[in-house]
């Protein structure tokens, strides 16, 4: 979702300068970790309405060109209903300003060398257009600002992964961060036993 460690940096730097006041969310991990637990197993996900991204990648850290120890998200397996997806042509587009945290958008599975998923953490998105037409200011959780996501033309990479300019959240309740619950990669995820 973003190239390089300054761009990265820069990308919430001003997202934090431009937001006096956030659409400031306190939420209990304990009771997100409990209503989403059922995704452990993929096929609840599936019978829910989540399906695997359709580019069926594994994101990591060192495939978006940054540093390697970042780690990785995982395969994300999304629900297109509260994304309000409307469409995948340039870019994956949509209307969803969903932040229900204990019904969240996107589940993030790690891929296991027997070939099963592991649900590592959930994520939320909200896309800025959409966003903006409610009044609300950035969208914030537990204190920190949502990340703000947008292709830069100018680099190789996809920052926004084919995305429409949105901003997302990653919240890691089932593997543990030493980056931090909130932060984008997590350094304990890998895609090791990614296949196509």
């Amino acid at each position: 979702m973003i190239t390089g460690s300054l761009k990265y940096c820069s990308v919430v730097a001003i997202a934090c300068l431009t937001a006096n006041i956030g659409f400031a969310e306190d939420v209990d991990l304990d009771a997100m970790r409990a209503a989403t637990e059922k995704y452990t197993d993929v096929n609840v996900a599936l019978a829910d309405g989540y399906i695997r991204d359709p580019a069926g990648q594994c994101v990591s850290a060192a495939a978006e060109g940054l540093p390697a120890e970042w780690g990785a998200m995982g395969i994300h397996y999304i629900s297109p209903a509260m994304l309000g997806i409307t469409g995948a042509e340039p870019r994956v587009n949509g209307n969803g300003t969903h932040t229900d945290w204990m019904k969240p958008a996107i589940l993030l599975y790690e891929p296991q060398a027997d070939g099963s998923l592991e649900l590592v953490g959930v994520e939320n998105l909200v896309w800025q257009a959409a966003w903006a037409e409610t009044g609300k200011p950035h969208p914030e959780i537990n204190g920190r600002l949502w990340d703000a996501m947008a292709d830069d033309p100018a680099t190789e990479a996809d920052e926004a992964h084919h995305f429409e300019p949105h901003f997302d959240q990653h919240v890691w309740l089932f593997r543990d961060n030493p980056a931090g619950t909130l932060m984008p990669f997590n350094p304990a995820v890998t895609c090791e036993h990614h296949s196509s």
